[in-house]
């Protein structure tokens, strides 16, 4: 416990300082984190050595990262069309390869590429928005942890009926509303702070979305790492884990609320 909460405070300080930082502090910090992440994915489905599919993948996963939405790839590409360039050479690997590269394996590195990507891509992106950009990257982010805060909490004093037993053993439908109240409290708490920037209702609704979707991003981890029977992704977090385990939430909100425009631009 010492280790994990040591290890929680440091790396959350260091996280924090580069968010506040923003620009290229905060864009290397989040692909770093990204470049891990897929490394992490990949050993999952034992194609971290694999080659082509991995340099595939890191390609892809870093141009998403930094790159969807930008005008490099308006226009006739997009976000749509790189997403479609990189299943056309996966696919195409299977043929160069002469099916020693499976469309079992293509898939994987398909979506792990954009799930990891376009996770952290939106991000960057929020952090970027003018003038209030830091504002909303931060909101998500306290309202992603308030969430899972309360879920912990609420599950341990009040929990008593399992939320989804076979996916996750231990979460309860007490600590999932647990959740949802204290993300809703975070979230008008920013409301409070600058009302003219979210009314009180947006923040109500914002709040209960975050807890609600991120709470959904931390069970579709748990059902892939179930089914690779692991119970952390990586071990570069002494007490925590690896960082797909204290990112899962993340990756599924940040795309929803931009995706939903469930935040002004």
């Amino acid at each position: 416990m010492k280790t994990r909460i040591v290890t929680g405070v440091v790396a959350g300080a260091l996280f924090i300082t580069f968010l506040l930082l923003g620009g290229y502090w905060f864009a290397g910090l989040v692909l770093g984190l990204a470049v891990v992440g897929l490394g992490e994915y990949l050993r999952m489905y034992k194609l971290r050595n694999h080659f082509p599919l991995f340099v595939i993948g890191f390609i892809f996963m870093v141009t998403f990262v930094f790159m969807a939405n930008t005008e490099l790839f308006s226009g006739k590409l997009g976000l749509i069309g790189l997403v479609w360039l990189l299943l056309f050479v996966l696919l195409v690997t299977t043929v160069a390869t002469k099916n020693k590269t499976t469309i079992d394996q293509i898939s994987s590195v398909f979506a792990g590429a954009v799930y990891i990507g376009l996770g952290f891509h939106y991000m960057i992106y929020s952090r970027n928005l003018e003038p209030n950009g830091l504002f909303w990257t931060l909101l998500i982010f306290v309202c992603i942890w308030a969430s899972d805060s309360g879920a912990y909490f609420a599950g341990r004093a009040f929990g008593k009926r399992l939320l989804w037993p076979t996916i996750s053993p231990n979460k309860t439908i007490e600590g999932a509303l647990g959740g949802i109240v204290l993300a809703i409290i975070a979230a008008l708490c920013f409301s409070w702070a600058k009302p003219e920037l979210l009314p009180l209702g947006n923040a109500i609704y914002l709040g209960a979305v975050i807890a609600v979707v991120g709470q959904l991003g931390d069970l579709i981890q748990s059902a892939y790492k179930r089914v690779k029977g692991i119970k952390d992704t990586g071990n570069i977090l002494p007490g925590h884990g690896g960082v797909l385990d204290r990112v899962d939430s993340w990756l599924i909100v940040f795309p929803f609320v931009h995706l939903l425009s469930l935040i002004p631009i």
